[in-house]
């Protein structure tokens, strides 16, 4: 079936769809050569409509994720690759968008989208049938955005993974799977909290650290409470932010944040670490970051920039076991030992501090 991505500035980009169902959010682009299971799986991408911009999609099927819906809002691939050929494979990508119901317009220009909205910033946009009406396609682009997306992922109940003698609470705004993989690979029991918990309730569970969780959409979007609950728990034991929980962190600590003009997607971002000059290649998924010049009269510093836009990718406070991240720890042990800003956290819980 004929499709489209039609933008909210007008520009109109033809493929195909899988099947036939709509799609609208926020237009992005993702910069790895692979992984479209860790996008899919991801939560940070709830609400948004994701453009893959290495050209082969679906070339080794789909492993895992079977029967779980993708967070993705919308897929958008250059090429949908029919027969995948990996000895775990259970199904195909495309048959698995169209078991999930999920929006997916294929054998379209990905470096025209992404070439468009380097250039003129994201922005809101559908995919639908190639021959839907204008007012029809207007109709959808006008929706309001929705601005609890933290709601929407945040476990319902909390649950426990893991064994080891370090204990990790994470408060959950719509925790990637990999990120709990990296907990557990580390050696940590970990108990994931829903995002209503409160400072008490997470501090009864006796936790040795705690870690604020990646998760989707604008930072001062989440909810008043989480960000009181984050303030609170402050000081109280070694604190470290993911991604939204980094920016969660820095608004709790009287820190701002501000929107990017097309953010970072990708697991190909160089980190450069300002104390000993290293550069790690980091996964990244966001489109906000925490404004550096709101940092003045805070007791947060930075530790780590991206090297491609001297934006603030690392925080740790000046006098609280506190530290944040704008990246994804990798459930590769062995290199994210080499992290710095997750190792300092990580000898602070072992330390019992």
């Amino acid at each position: 079936m004929k499709g489209k991505l039609v933008l909210e500035d007008g520009s109109v980009f033809h493929g195909e769809l899988v099947q036939a169902c709509d799609a609208v959010g926020e237009v992005v682009f993702y910069t790895g050569m692979g992984g479209y299971h860790d996008v899919l799986s991801d939560p940070s991408y709830s609400g948004q409509i994701v453009t893959m911009t290495y050209p082969l999609m679906g070339n080794i099927g789909m492993i895992d994720l079977l029967e779980q819906k993708p967070f993705v809002g919308g897929f958008i691939i250059s090429e949908l690759c029919e027969k995948p050929n990996h000895y775990l494979n259970k199904t195909t990508l495309c048959e698995y968008l169209e078991k999930t119901n999920t929006p997916c317009l294929y054998n379209v220009d990905t470096r025209a989208i992404t070439r468009h909205i380097r250039n003129n910033g994201t922005m809101r946009g559908v995919i639908v049938a190639d021959d839907m009406l204008q007012a029809d396609v207007d109709a959808l682009l006008t929706q309001a955005a929705v601005t609890n997306l933290v709601e929407a992922v945040t476990t319902k109940e909390a649950y426990a993974v893991g064994e080891g003698d370090v204990h990790v609470v994470v408060l959950d705004l719509g925790v990637k799977p990999g990120v709990l993989d990296f907990l557990q690979n580390k050696g940590a029991r970990v108990t994931v909290v829903p995002a209503t918990a409160t400072a008490d309730e997470i501090l009864a569970l006796d936790p040795s650290g705690i870690v604020i969780s990646n998760g989707p959409g604008n930072p001062k979007d989440v909810s008043a409470d989480v960000v009181a609950t984050v303030k609170a728990l402050a000081g109280k034991k070694p604190m470290l932010g993911v991604a939204l929980g980094h920016q969660v962190i820095a608004l709790a600590l009287g820190a701002d944040t501000k929107k990017l003009k097309f953010g970072h997607r990708g697991a190909n971002q160089p980190v450069k670490d300002l104390a000993n000059g290293r550069v790690y290649i980091m996964s990244e998924n966001y489109s906000y970051v925490v404004d550096e010049a709101s940092l003045a009269g805070t007791e947060l510093e930075v530790l780590q920039k991206n090297v491609n836009d001297d934006s603030v990718e690392a925080l740790r406070h000046k006098s609280l076991p506190i530290f944040t991240i704008q990246y994804y720890p990798e459930a590769n042990v062995e290199t994210a030992d080499n992290y710095e800003v997750v190792g300092q956290f990580w000898a602070l819980m072992e330390k019992g501090e």
